[in-house]
């Protein structure tokens, strides 16, 4: 091979093994974020080990080559114990039980709150009296009034706002998504879901879920919890609710809470929920901790339209043609002779699906320093409020109720 063959690389002059290479330095974008209530369940894994530490661990949001997001949390929390062990997860990371100094602290610009709902509305409320932008779990407040002055005093004191509406990012919402938008279903007709999982009572078997969830002077029920995730799922995928009917009901009348004492169940364990969307679609959901799971997922959706149909769990879908939908007849005197799941499609991974709290927390985070849309305000929370508040009226009532929309 002759020199002029050579690729330029092995043309050009010998690096000097001396001279130090330049590493450009990456531009960090620091965010202090207050995380309160991050020792629950949920603070603890979904937002802040899932969530604001993987952020950490990939290096920060990434704006372009040279440029991140670097989240900077302090966790702050009524228990020493926990707080300190859940700091010890990260360098860096500091923890408080004083709310009111890292409220003062202008580096912090974040205020987000897992705390229990009967605490989010005024400590929401002090964050933005300070300036801070806020970031919370739903339900955002006990009352639809409440939860809607919390996003009118945000929008008046001109603070950015969100609230955590993680189902949206799940790799089975997500494909059902990307079908709509194909245009797979035709005319969608109804929507039916199924979510919930056998929470034992805590006799002999640890129950897997809260106390609190169960006891309606601490705000729990299921209805408040569920009714707050239908609100977001079906108005974004499938039409705003136009009306609901809803039956609850408390199936478990006493469990054992986390110290071994028996107490009794005030607040409800399962929802039976009817809902009308605008187009004249019908959504049926049944949300229940006292159901045992025979589905593929403790959350199932079908949706079914003129041109095919589509079941879909936290992370997988399925799918059935028009085409390929086979056409049985009532005979209960023979054997089934059609393999029902059978003729089901997986939908293939066409896309990289991350934790779903992750990502909407990497969206915020965008939104705060970019000033980048991002729509899930408290607004929206407040309609999961509203729609909740208006499932208990249902029960209590046993009409339908219309949804109007909140001024």
């Amino acid at each position: 091979m002759s020199p002029r063959s050579l690729p330029a690389l092995n043309r050009s002059a010998p690096s000097n093994p001396n001279k130090p290479s330049i590493i450009p330095l990456m531009k960090k974008h620091k965010v202090g974020i207050i995380m309160n209530g991050v020792t629950g369940r949920m603070g603890t894994n979904q937002h802040y080990i899932r969530s604001i530490l993987a952020i950490r661990k990939q290096g920060g949001v990434k704006i372009n080559d040279g440029e991140v997001i670097w989240p900077e949390p302090v966790l702050v929390g009524r228990s020493e114990a926990k707080l300190a062990q859940l700091a010890a997860m990260d360098e860096g990371v500091r923890w408080t039980t004083d709310l009111d100094a890292e409220l003062a602290k202008p580096e912090n610009t974040i205020y987000f709150d897992s705390q229990t709902t009967g605490r989010r509305a005024d400590a929401v409320k002090k964050a933005i009296a300070v300036g801070k932008h806020v970031y919370c779990e739903k339900p955002t407040a006990v009352s639809s009034a409440d939860a809607l002055e919390l996003y009118n005093v945000a929008t008046k004191a001109g603070v950015k706002n969100g609230v955590v509406q993680d189902k949206l990012w799940l790799g089975g919402m997500r494909k059902i998504q990307r079908l709509k938008e194909q245009g797979f279903f035709g005319k969608i007709l109804s929507v039916r879901g199924e979510f919930g999982y056998w929470v034992f009572e805590g006799d002999n078997i640890t129950a897997q879920r809260p106390s609190w969830n169960y006891r309606k002077e601490d705000d729990g029920g299921i209805i408040v919890d569920m009714l707050c995730h239908w609100r977001y799922v079906l108005d974004n995928l499938f039409g705003e609710v136009k009306s609901v009917s809803c039956l609850g009901a408390t199936h478990i009348p006493e469990r054992v809470d986390e110290q071994g004492r028996k107490y009794k169940c005030t607040a409800d364990d399962s929802a039976y929920a009817t809902f009308e969307l605008e187009g004249g679609v019908i959504a049926h959901f049944n949300s229940s901790w006292t159901v045992r799971v025979r589905r593929d997922d403790l959350l199932t959706l079908q949706v079914d339209g003129t041109h095919g149909s589509a079941v879909a769990g936290l992370r997988e879908c399925w799918t059935q043609h028009y085409g390929n939908t086979p056409k049985p007849t009532w005979n209960p005197d023979i054997p089934q002779p059609i393999d029902f799941l059978g003729g089901w499609s997986k939908v293939p991974e066409q896309e990289t699906h991350d934790n779903a709290f992750k990502i909407q927390w990497e969206l915020f985070l965008r939104h705060v320093v970019l000033g980048e849309a991002f729509p899930w305000t408290l607004l929206q929370g407040a309609k999961g409020v509203q729609l909740a508040e208006l499932g208990l009226k249902s029960w209590a009532e046993r009409r339908w109720l219309p949804v109007e929309k909140l001024a």
